[in-house]
């Protein structure tokens, strides 16, 4: 039996009220399929759904969908069916579903999907458990049935950050793309630095690019391995002479 989703009261966020605003370079721009006129128009379009869904720092080659893009360019699929193909992808899997917890890669797809901020962590929440319970698949078929994306963006249209520039502010909502790929939670996995690394980069006299002075070297060195570095050498360098002398008298 599937939950249905809980019920969460939506914040007066800039997105959610109308805007009066002249369009201009700071508006974003809408790719839709209703208006192109070229085979470049509809490959500015899919670049803008991957940089929409991956964001800039996932737009690689290895992230392409090439069966998607040959069905949209064919017209076999909607805009809102290429989103799906790029949110339920392997690559996009890999990338965000495996590497975050389920609320805040909620908050990702919101972001990403909706065009908006989640409103607050009730919302988080609901959305949370139907991923849990409906997995990645149905939770992004939620999202792209919601009302909220029918009415924004409909069949044709790419996904956008709705309406980030504020009017009369001097900086409006930062763009979603600058939200970092994990968490702290993943984060924190990662491999940290060996022991032994940090202690050689601490024992060491002179940064990597810092010049080398007699008094400085005078100040940090540790004398005692000074000590033992010259012992060692005087006594190579007796058995050198001592070598050398016993040579001479056999000659």
């Amino acid at each position: 039996m599937a939950i249905p989703l809980l019920e969460y009261a939506p914040s007066s966020q800039n997105q959610r009220v109308l805007g009066f605003e002249v369009p201009g370079d700071e508006q974003p721009r809408i790719y839709t399929t209703d208006n192109l006129l070229s085979a470049s128009d509809m490959d500015v379009l899919i670049m803008a759904a991957y940089r929409q869904i991956f964001n800039e720092q996932q737009m690689t080659a290895s992230s392409r969908q090439i069966a998607l893009e040959s069905q949209l360019k064919a017209g076999q699929i909607t805009v809102k069916e290429f989103i799906r193909g790029l949110a339920i992808s392997d690559v996009f899997r890999s990338r965000n579903y495996d590497t975050n917890n389920n609320y805040r890669f909620a908050q990702m797809c919101i972001q990403r999907i909706l065009g908006r901020e989640v409103y607050s962590d009730r919302e988080k929440l609901a959305w949370s458990i139907v991923l849990a319970t409906k997995g990645l698949k149905g939770f992004v078929d939620n999202l792209l049935s919601s009302e909220e994306y029918l009415n924004t963006f409909g069949d044709n249209i790419v996904p956008y950050q709705q309406r980030r520039i504020l009017p009369q502010h001097t900086l409006g909502d930062l763009p979603f793309a600058r939200m970092a790929r994990y968490g702290a939670d993943y984060r924190d996995k990662l491999p940290k630095p060996s022991f032994r690394r940090k202690q050689q980069k601490a024992e060491s006299l002179f940064s990597e690019f810092e010049r080398f002075d007699f008094q400085t070297f005078v100040h940090r060195a540790n004398w005692s391995v000074v000590a033992a570095v010259l012992l060692s050498l005087s006594g190579v360098i007796f058995l050198l002479l001592m070598l050398n002398t016993a040579l001479t008298l056999l000659g």
